[in-house]
């Protein structure tokens, strides 16, 4: 229920939570919805009870886990360089808007 703890924080009302597969346990699926929130989230092929999911909709998530490749370039997001929260978000700021500038 790690996901669920992770989600705690974000507020989910009105909004589509686009995840992989390995998150689409049943008490995660209800949480999400529980809170407000639809989720796109494929079903496993094993599962019993596969739910319907948007495929359009999840290659967006394409996108994100494409940003974080190119993120992961930069040396010091990689390793984790800088130990401190708040260095570390500040240097993830300056690569972001390094990417979106390129």
């Amino acid at each position: 229920m790690e996901a669920a703890l992770a989600l705690s924080d974000v507020p989910l009302e009105g909004t589509v939570v686009l995840a992989d597969k390995a998150y689409g346990a049943k008490a995660i699926r209800d949480y999400i919805t529980g809170n407000d929130a639809t989720y796109c989230i494929p079903p496993k092929f094993n599962e019993k009870h596969p739910w319907e999911c948007d495929w359009f909709l999840y290659k967006e998530r394409h996108l994100v886990e494409c940003f974080f490749q190119k993120l992961k370039q930069f040396r010091g997001v990689a390793t984790r360089y800088c130990k401190l929260a708040r260095r570390f978000l500040a240097f993830v700021h300056l690569a972001s808007i390094m990417i979106w500038l390129a």
